[in-house]
């Protein structure tokens, strides 16, 4: 059947720093991880198309990825940053279209995870910047933690014609094995049409010396319930996902956690609708 990986970066540390790579636990992402390196790993999985992930808030790295994408055809769609708080988005979306590879472009996403303010997404220049990412078919990427949800249930209300793409489920709490706040505020968010959510980043939210995927079903099962098979994908967040699980494992802890009937709408179908693959 065909798999969609629907979340994966790539990096070159002498093209540019990941200044997020910080601390002992993620050392060992402190080095180049490339389509190179990432091709025949996913071809061995199974995998038949991806989508690449912004990684840095910097205007850059969007056309790179663009012209990455037209490189390989493995990369379907890229989902690049921009900034939505500055005047002009719908000409600087229009631009990154324009260029190289810029028919690839899919979404945008911004780190409102390492924005101090929990609301954010609700800033009027955000909002604006929102609109234009809609106005534009394009879809965005939420990127947030658990205390950050409600601003996104609220934003993907206030904003109909945007699809909000939940990455990683909202980093739920996994290594705790608490379950609220993070799965109220994921049910209010999937309550709104205009959400979809990804089965991704979920063995580094658990422990990464010691998950196991019972450990990770519980967070699996409420993102089921809430949104259903139609509107969840999976992803595998490498390199990231390196911490806890090689490339292939990641795949097959999502066709573990969910049933068999649902594996190609999540595997596939629902990738490819929202972000027109």
């Amino acid at each position: 059947m065909t798999v969609v990986d629907a979340h994966h970066h790539v990096w070159d540390l002498s093209v540019r720093d990941q200044d997020w790579i910080t601390g002992p636990e993620l050392r060992a992402l402190r080095r180049d991880f490339t389509m190179k390196e990432l091709e025949p790993g996913a071809r061995a999985a199974g995998v038949d198309r991806t989508v690449l992930v912004q990684t840095v808030t910097v205007p850059e790295e969007t056309p790179e990825f663009l012209a990455l994408a037209d490189e390989h055809d493995l990369i379907a769609g890229v989902v690049g940053w921009t900034d939505l708080t500055r005047p002009g988005v719908a000409e600087e979306l229009a631009r990154l279209r324009e260029l190289p590879g810029g028919r690839h472009l899919k979404g945008i996403r911004h780190q409102v995870q390492g924005e101090p303010d929990p609301e954010w997404l609700l800033r009027p220049d955000v909002r604006r910047g929102l609109a234009a990412v809609a106005d534009a078919g394009l879809v965005y990427d939420l990127v947030v933690l658990p205390h950050q949800l409600p601003a996104c249930a609220r934003a993907a209300a206030e904003l109909p014609g945007l699809t909000f793409v939940l990455d990683h489920l909202g980093k739920p709490p996994i290594a705790s094995g608490a379950l609220d706040p993070w799965a109220s505020g994921l049910r209010a968010l999937a309550a709104l049409p205009n959400t979809v959510a990804k089965l991704s980043g979920l063995v580094t939210e658990a422990d990464l010396a010691s998950w196991t995927v019972e450990d990770l079903r519980p967070y699996a099962d409420v993102a089921l319930e809430a949104f259903g098979p139609d509107r969840l994908m999976y992803g595998s967040d490498w390199p990231v996902s390196t911490l806890a699980a090689p490339y292939g494992e990641t795949l097959d802890i999502t066709r573990r956690l969910i049933d068999p009937h649902d594996h190609t709408q999540i595997l596939a179908t629902t990738a490819t609708r929202v972000y027109g693959l």
